[in-house]
C-alpha cells in the first residue's frame, strides 16, 4: 500500500510540476514572445513597403518607364482636353457656339461670357476655372434639341446648367430660348 500512496504522491508532484511549468511557459510567451511576434510583423510590413518604395524608384530611373509614363502623360493631357479649353481659347468657344447657332438656323441669336472665378474658389479648383455663357435664341423645339444635340457632342464638354423655353405668342416666330452653359477653363499660368 505505501508503494501505491508513493506512486500516487509521484504522481500528484509530476502533474503539478507540470501544471506550474505549462502556466509559467503560456505567462512567458504573452509576456515575452507575443510583442516580439507583433513587432516583427510591422518591422516585415515597413520593410515591404520600404522595398516597394525602392523597386518603384529603380523602375522610374529606367528609360522605358521614363517613356511609358511621358506617353501616358501626354494621353491623359489630350482627355484633359476634351474637358477644358485653355484660357487664350475661351474666346473661341463663343465664336464656335454661334457657328453652331448659325448652322442651325435659329433666330436672335445672343451669346454672353461671364467669368465665375469665386464658384472655381468655392470648389476648390486650383488649375481651372468655370466661365458660364448665357444664350437666348428664338426658334421651333427641333431647332433646340439639334441645337443642345450639338452643343453636347461638343469638344471641350460644355454643360448645360439650365434652360427656360418661352412659349410663342404668334405662330410664325419661334419659342423664346434662355440658355446657361457651363464651361471649364484652364486657368492662366502665370510666369
Amino acid at each position: 500500500m505505501s508503494f501505491m500512496k508513493t506512486n500516487k504522491k509521484l504522481y500528484t508532484i509530476v502533474a503539478l510540476i507540470w501544471a506550474g511549468s505549462l502556466v509559467l511557459s503560456v505567462l512567458a510567451y504573452m509576456v515575452v514572445l507575443s510583442p516580439q511576434q507583433k513587432r516583427k510583423q510591422e518591422v516585415e510590413t515597413e520593410f515591404a513597403k520600404t522595398k516597394q518604395k525602392y523597386d518603384s524608384v529603380i523602375e522610374m530611373s529606367q528609360e522605358e518607364t521614363k517613356a511609358r509614363f511621358k506617353e501616358e502623360l501626354e494621353s491623359l493631357q489630350n482627355k484633359l482636353k476634351d474637358f477644358a479649353v485653355d484660357y487664350e481659347d475661351s474666346p473661341n468657344l463663343t465664336f464656335d457656339i454661334s457657328q453652331i447657332a448659325n448652322e442651325k438656323k435659329v433666330e436672335s441669336f445672343s451669346i454672353k461670357t461671364q467669368e465665375d472665378s469665386r464658384n472655381s474658389v468655392a470648389l476648390g479648383l486650383k488649375y481651372l476655372q468655370e466661365n458660364q455663357i448665357i444664350i437666348n435664341f428664338a426658334g421651333d423645339f427641333n431647332q433646340f434639341a439639334t441645337f443642345l444635340n450639338t452643343l453636347e457632342r461638343n469638344r471641350p464638354a460644355v454643360f448645360v446648367d439650365n434652360f427656360k423655353i418661352t412659349r410663342s405668342q404668334r405662330d410664325e416666330l419661334g419659342h423664346k430660348v434662355n440658355m446657361k452653359l457651363a464651361v471649364f477653363v484652364r486657368k492662366q499660368q502665370e510666369s
